[in-house]
């Protein structure tokens, strides 16, 4: 996409410096926050309104919001990430947004018709749509059963596509008439690639079925900010010194182990000492003597470690050594897959590193296509593209496979306005879209159009844009889901902070973003909230004292979030 790493939109979200040298000749900070998406920005805010100004965010892009970003299409503002505040009550972000007048009180929703068509062209009667939605509703809810009350599912049957396809299957059986039930198949198949852009995956074959319901889904619905959800990075900012926001500043090395000299009988003087780090809970853990030398980076010069009295260093790509007695770590679970085993020193514990490989983090992008005129009926709202199936050939290249199937990945297309059209795909098929030009985007969809409305004369799009999540170095794909086999648990694992010595009080490295909160995960409330439990846990003295929450009000939702820190 022409935008998505948002330079046209990085002054306007940010005026930071985006100068490392100039803004970094103070090195050394209380905390280093790494990374000013949603997390990152939440710890930094919940920092300064308790009265902690000695921090620095690190953020490797050349604008603040990581998965939040949107540019502007003819008239209209688009967001390129995270689209809705999901649910109202007990919701950071919908406070938010009230709080600075970001969204109206009074929200109408506007109508919606959705037709469905087939591959010649033909459209499902409403109530045909309306049978199958229902059903499938009614099939995602008793897989969310799993969890909440603690039943086993049917002999092998462990994802939720597993689960759902065989109460389809179930389903479909009373229905006699080969074409009526083939068409409802249809529709179920069509909802399911829907739901993978949902959760986050290729299929849902790919998601535990135990665990569906560990994902909490807040009360209120979807709601859209009318100037875009990117306008809620604004307020976050606008409370941060502009020098604490540090871009296009990308971290290379995370130094997160206290080390000290070796006394007793090594005469080689650049040896260590390391605590054990299976022992970290212990007081009397066991040291072991190792034979490398510390910071033997020669970028470090001065700021090598063996000269650090802090409990973190932060080794930057341009060679900037930022020092920290914490950080709080924001780094989304994409590149904490690709990089999580080489980006810190030592390196993450075992326990980590499998949960970071147990969790699913898939890939969901957006084509928007931007029109001259309006072509569709002004009562529908989306297009529903019910495909036939297609078993890709087990002998043959996925590659081929892709190229000649990607865009049936793509299940409807939904009016943003009366010009502007809204495709998703998740998966491998996004994934290869990625590497096509939007040229080839636009005829493709232009051509589906065609087909499924059966109209020759629509018109191809005088613009599209379409995003790369998956390839964006500093995302590598979208939000968190939880595979088969994975658990909550893996959630709480990566979650888990590090301390450098068994001694301390407070942790050296804390982990915040959508990946560490085991109910909101894939949310930007999720996010918000794990980056504010990382910035309380250092605020909260030894002895209790007051500490300042978000919200001065005293409403029910305020209630909620308070508890949901605990």
């Amino acid at each position: 996409m022409s935008d998505e790493n948002g330079k046209s939109t990085a002054t306007s979200q940010s005026s930071s410096s985006s100068n490392p040298e100039a803004a970094a000749k103070r090195r050394k900070y209380k905390v280093v926050i790494i990374g000013a998406g949603m997390a990152g920005l939440s710890s930094a805010n919940h920092l300064i309104k308790n009265g902690c100004s000695d921090f620095a965010i690190l953020e490797a892009r050349n604008r603040v919001g990581g998965r939040i970003i949107g540019i502007e299409m003819g008239s209209q503002k688009v967001e390129l990430g995270a689209n809705w505040i999901h649910g109202v009550l007990g919701n950071p972000m919908f406070e938010l947004a009230m709080q600075h007048g970001l969204i109206s009180i009074i929200n109408i929703p506007k109508p919606h018709k959705v037709v469905a068509a087939t591959e010649d062209g033909k459209q499902v009667p409403f109530q045909v749509l309306q049978e199958i939605y229902e059903a499938y509703v009614c099939f995602l809810r008793r897989c969310e059963e799993y969890f909440l009350c603690q039943y086993l599912p049917p002999p092998d049957v462990h994802s939720v596509g597993e689960h759902i396809n065989l109460e389809a299957e179930l389903y479909l059986n009373n229905i006699d008439d080969y074409k009526e039930k083939h068409l409802r198949k249809l529709i179920f198949e069509c909802l399911l690639k829907r739901e993978t852009c949902i959760t986050g995956c290729h299929s849902m074959d790919e998601i535990d079925l135990l665990e569906l319901g560990s994902y909490t889904e807040l009360q209120g619905g979807n709601i859209v900010l009318p100037s875009g959800y990117s306008s809620i990075l604004k307020p976050l900012c606008d409370t941060l010194p502009k020098e604490n926001i540090i871009l296009s500043c990308p971290v290379k090395t995370i130094h997160w182990k206290r080390k000290g000299r070796a006394h007793s009988g090594n005469n080689n003087s650049d040896a260590i000492l390391e605590e054990d780090e299976d022992d970290i809970d212990s007081d009397d853990s066991d040291k072991t003597v190792t034979e490398v030398p510390i910071g033997d980076n020669p970028s470090s010069g001065d700021n090598s470690l063996k000269h650090s009295t802090s409990n973190v260093q932060i080794e930057c790509e341009n060679g900037t050594i930022f020092e920290a007695d914490h950080v709080i770590c924001s780094i989304p679970l994409g590149v904490l897959k690709k990089h999580g085993q080489t980006m810190f020193e030592p390196s993450l514990p075992q326990y980590k590193l499998e949960s970071i490989d147990s969790l699913l983090y898939g890939t969901v992008d957006k084509i928007f296509l931007e029109y001259d005129r309006p072509f569709l009926n002004a009562k529908v709202s989306e297009i529903m593209f019910l495909w036939e199936h297609i078993d890709p050939d087990p002998n043959a290249d996925e590659e081929e496979y892709l190229k000649s199937n990607w865009y049936k990945k793509i299940y409807s297309f939904s009016k943003v306005s009366d010009t502007l059209l809204l495709g998703w795909i998740s998966g491998r098929e996004a994934e290869y879209m990625e590497n096509i030009s939007h040229e080839v985007v636009a005829e493709k969809c232009t051509e589906i159009l065609r087909r499924f409305l059966k109209d020759p004369f629509i018109p191809k799009p005088k613009r599209c844009v379409c995003t790369s999540w998956s390839k964006q170095p500093y995302s590598c794909g979208s939000y968190t889901a939880i595979a088969v086999g994975a658990s909550q648990d893996d959630i709480d694992n990566i979650a888990q902070p590090l301390y450098s010595s068994p001694h301390q009080s407070k942790p050296s490295v804390l982990f915040a973003g959508e990946h560490t909160h085991s109910n909101f995960y894939s949310t930007v409330h999720g996010a918000y909230l794990s980056g504010r439990t990382a910035a309380q846990i250092l605020l909260t003295p030894d002895s209790p004292q007051e500490i300042v929450m978000e919200s001065d009000t005293s409403d029910l939702s305020s209630w909620i979030q308070g508890i949901a820190l605990e």
